[in-house]
C-alpha cells in the first residue's frame, strides 16, 4: 500500500480509543461537567484567532512588562520592613498584619512568579526564571519552577483529565460536599493547590527546582537569623492565609469554577486587579497568554464584543460567598475534557512535561 495508505484506518482506531477512554474517565467521576461536541476543543483558542483577525493591531500588546520586577521588589521590601516593625508585637496584632498585609502581598507575589511563567517580566527565558524564583522568596515556600511546568499544562490542556491539575481530583469533590466543608476547602485550598499536582501528575524534580529549593531556603535562613521563628511564620503564614478564605484568593475560585451553565472561563473586573497584576481579565489572559496583565484591560477596550456579554465578576469576595452558600456549586462544579489518549498522555509525562 502507498505511503499513508493506512492512515483512516489509524485515524478511526485513536478515534475509537479516545472515546472509549473517555466514557472510562466520564464512568469513575460523572459529577463533573465532561465536555462533548464543539466543546471538546478548549475555548480560548478560536476565540484568539477571531480576535487577532478582527483586531489584528492586538499583536502590538505582546511582550513583557519589565516594571514587574521592581514592583516584585517592592513588596518584597514591605515584607522585611513589616517583620522589622512587628517584632515584640502584639499576637493580634502580628496575626492581623499577617492576614492582611503579609497575606494581600504575598499572594501578589504569587501573580508576580505567574507572569513570569509566562516569560512576561523580561526577554529571555533565563532572566524570567530568575524574576520567577525572585518574586517567589518572601514567600516562605518553594513554589516558582514547579509553577511554570504545571502552569504551562493548564493553559495548553485546559480542562484535560490528568494533565491540568487546577481541577480538584475527585476525592475533593467526594469530601467536601457541604457548607462547612467547603468553607474548609476554601482554608485548605493552598495545601491541595501545591500538593494536587503531586498525586495527580507527578514530576521528577529538575535543576531549576533545586535552585528554588536552595534560593528560598538561603532567604528563608536568613530571615530566621535575623528575626526568628516569628519573622519566618510571618511570611509563610501570610502566604497560606493569603491563598485561603481571603478577598483576593477569590482568583481561585471565579476563574474556572462553573457557576454559569456553559461558560468555563470567568473574568472578574474589579479594584483587586490593581494588586494581583490583573490576573482577574481572565478569559482575556487565556485568549492572550502572552499579553502581560496591564495590557490586558487594553485587549477588552480594544475587543470589547468579545467580552462585554460574557459572564462576569465584579467582587471577588462574592465569589467565594456563592461558591460556599450554593449548594450546586462545588469541587465537582469543573469543566473536563478528554482529548488526549492515554498513551499520549504518557508520552508528555515521560519526557518530564512540556517545560522542564
Amino acid at each position: 500500500m502507498g505511503k499513508g495508505g493506512n492512515a483512516p484506518s489509524a485515524t478511526a482506531d485513536a478515534r475509537k480509543t479516545l472515546v472509549t477512554e473517555r466514557d472510562e474517565k466520564i464512568a469513575k467521576a460523572p459529577q463533573f461537567y465532561w465536555a462533548s461536541g464543539d466543546a471538546m476543543e478548549e475555548p480560548h483558542v478560536q476565540r484568539r484567532k477571531n480576535i487577532v483577525k478582527a483586531h489584528p493591531e492586538i499583536k502590538k500588546l505582546f511582550g513583557p512588562d519589565h516594571q514587574t520586577k521592581y514592583t516584585a521588589a517592592l513588596g518584597m521590601a514591605i515584607q522585611i520592613f513589616s517583620i522589622h516593625l512587628l517584632q515584640g508585637a502584639p499576637w493580634y496584632t502580628w496575626l492581623f498584619c499577617c492576614y492582611t498585609l503579609s497575606g494581600a502581598i504575598n499572594h501578589g507575589l504569587t501573580l508576580a512568579m505567574h507572569e513570569a511563567s509566562h516569560g512576561l517580566t523580561a526577554k529571555g527565558i533565563l532572566w524570567n526564571r530568575i524574576y520567577g524564583i525572585f518574586a517567589n522568596l518572601p514567600m516562605g515556600i518553594p513554589a516558582s519552577a514547579s509553577f511554570k511546568r504545571y502552569h504551562m499544562e493548564h493553559h495548553r490542556f485546559q480542562g484535560e483529565d490528568i494533565m491540568d491539575v487546577d481541577i480538584p481530583c475527585d476525592l475533593e469533590g467526594w469530601f467536601f460536599d457541604s457548607r462547612p466543608k467547603k468553607v474548609l476547602w476554601c482554608f485548605l485550598q493552598p495545601l491541595f493547590y501545591s500538593l494536587r499536582p503531586m498525586f495527580v501528575n507527578p514530576k521528577s524534580p529538575t535543576k531549576w527546582e533545586f535552585i528554588n529549593y536552595a534560593a528560598t531556603i538561603t532567604f528563608d535562613s536568613i530571615i530566621y537569623y535575623c528575626y526568628g521563628f516569628a519573622g519566618l511564620a510571618y511570611l509563610a503564614f501570610g502566604t497560606l492565609l493569603g491563598m485561603g478564605i481571603h478577598p483576593v484568593a477569590g482568583h481561585f475560585i471565579s476563574e474556572h469554577y462553573v457557576m454559569h451553565k456553559d461558560q468555563e472561563t470567568y473574568s472578574y473586573y474589579g479594584p483587586l486587579n490593581w494588586f494581583t497584576f490583573h490576573v482577574g481579565y481572565h478569559n482575556e489572559h487565556h485568549d492572550f497568554p502572552f499579553v502581560t496583565g496591564k495590557n490586558l484591560r487594553k485587549v477588552r477596550a480594544i475587543a470589547p464584543e468579545f467580552y462585554d456579554d460574557i459572564p462576569h465578576y465584579h467582587s471577588w469576595a462574592k465569589v467565594i460567598y456563592d461558591y460556599i452558600m450554593d449548594d450546586n456549586i462545588s469541587p465537582y462544579s469543573r469543566v473536563k475534557r478528554v482529548a488526549l489518549e492515554n498513551a499520549e498522555i504518557e508520552a508528555i509525562r515521560a519526557r518530564g512535561g512540556l517545560v522542564k
